[in-house]
């Protein structure tokens, strides 16, 4: 497990516009703000956090004859350079899944290869592998890791089961949330914890959500302090678990 050394906030800095200024998560005693992208911001130790970019998912889609646009990577990294360009962190992790296959990134268009490395050159990067991309990316700069360890917190890719003390941010499941509203449902991607455990949503552009009542989050949360901030247009909206359809 890779160990992290917070650095020092030096000054308080202005929050930028996609952060939001209402909402803040708190998992094992850590403040963290959650960005409308589904991007996660720790403040205090100036870190971006980003879960399943899934990148060239639409062309792993076409080679099993299903056919979309393929520009899903490239407004992936449009993404997360505006997240980047927003929060000025000064470490990026990402929590797996960053490749949709063990052949996407070999895979990368010229120019989308030439914005990650040239992202990963300007800004401390590490990428935890997950299950779609065990195998490390050297070519690509940063490091590889399994996990890292961020004091009692763990980061990895899959939800495991955690220690009393312990705590766990993760990514995998696309978590999403659904509500009825005056007779409307309405589902958006969300991010999920319940104080020891926060999963976040997927980053990339081609990614689904999976509703966080379903069988695959059984048992991972205690439901009664359980919370889903759902990704609202402009804005996030937060939710006991029981207010959950």
């Amino acid at each position: 497990m890779m160990p992290f050394s917070p650095k020092p906030l030096t000054r308080s800095l202005p929050r930028p516009p996609g952060l939001s200024r209402t909402q803040l998560i708190e998992v094992g005693g850590l403040a963290a703000i959650p960005h409308l992208s589904g991007a996660l911001y720790l403040p205090d130790e100036r870190v971006l956090l980003v879960a399943d970019l899934h990148l060239e998912q639409g062309a792993s889609l076409a080679r099993r004859g299903v056919h979309v646009p393929p520009y899903d990577t490239a407004g992936t990294l449009d993404a997360l350079e505006d997240v980047l360009a927003e929060t000025k962190p000064w470490r990026l992790i990402l929590l797996g899944d960053s490749f949709h296959d063990a052949v996407a990134h070999e895979a990368l268009d010229a120019r989308d290869l030439d914005r990650l490395r040239s992202l990963t050159a300007r800004i401390e990067t590490v990428w935890i592998s997950g299950n779609h991309d065990p195998e490390a990316h050297g070519n690509l700069g940063g490091f590889c890791v399994a996990e890292v360890a961020l004091g009692r917190i763990t980061l990895r890719h899959i939800p495991q089961r955690v220690l009393k003390d312990a705590c766990e941010v993760s990514g995998h499941l696309h978590p999403g949330a659904a509500i009825e509203q005056r007779g409307i449902r309405l589902r958006a991607k969300c991010f999920v914890s319940d104080g020891r455990r926060l999963i976040l949503p997927a980053f990339g552009r081609y990614t689904g959500a999976l509703n966080v009542r379903s069988e695959a989050f059984r048992g991972l949360f205690d439901e009664e302090a359980t919370q889903a901030w759902m990704i609202g247009n402009g804005t996030l909206h937060r939710f006991p678990f029981k207010r959950l359809s």
